[in-house]
């Protein structure tokens, strides 16, 4: 006669098992599961997913202009070109001058220092001053 076809074989691994390993280790997994167990797992599980989909989106990928570019990317805004003369800078004293004037530094020097309240109250230089100016 096999092992398999003895009917007390299964209790006795049980018995094998919870002696080596300990009772909790047989037990049914629902024997200690209460309600707040179950809404402390939902809660788990929804902040989980949340964490998911957000990974999800943030690394999804769409094509502008023939390329794949992270969707992430497309979502910050770009502050490095010029409202007044529209010159894209990577430099980093025009990060200042973009921050509180809302132009670059080349800009601030020819027409906001000295002049910051006509600035601030809204003038700007039309296109065919700031064509003769530069």
């Amino acid at each position: 006669m096999k092992k398999h076809d003895d009917p007390n074989y299964v209790a006795k691994v049980e018995k094998a098992i919870a002696q080596k390993y300990g009772q909790e280790a047989v037990q049914h997994p629902r024997s200690d599961w209460t309600e707040d167990k179950e809404k402390d797992y939902l809660e788990q599980l929804k902040r989980l997913t949340e964490k998911e989909s957000e990974a999800a989106e943030k690394s999804e990928k769409v094509e502008k202009s023939g390329f794949l570019i992270s969707k992430k990317l497309l979502n910050k805004r770009s502050e490095r070109d010029c409202p007044v003369c529209g010159i894209y800078s990577f430099k980093i004293k025009d990060d200042l001058y973009m921050n509180k004037y809302e132009c670059c530094w080349k800009c601030y020097v020819q027409y906001v220092e000295g002049r910051e309240e006509r600035w601030k109250t809204g003038w700007r230089p039309n296109n065919e001053n700031h064509k003769t100016k530069t």
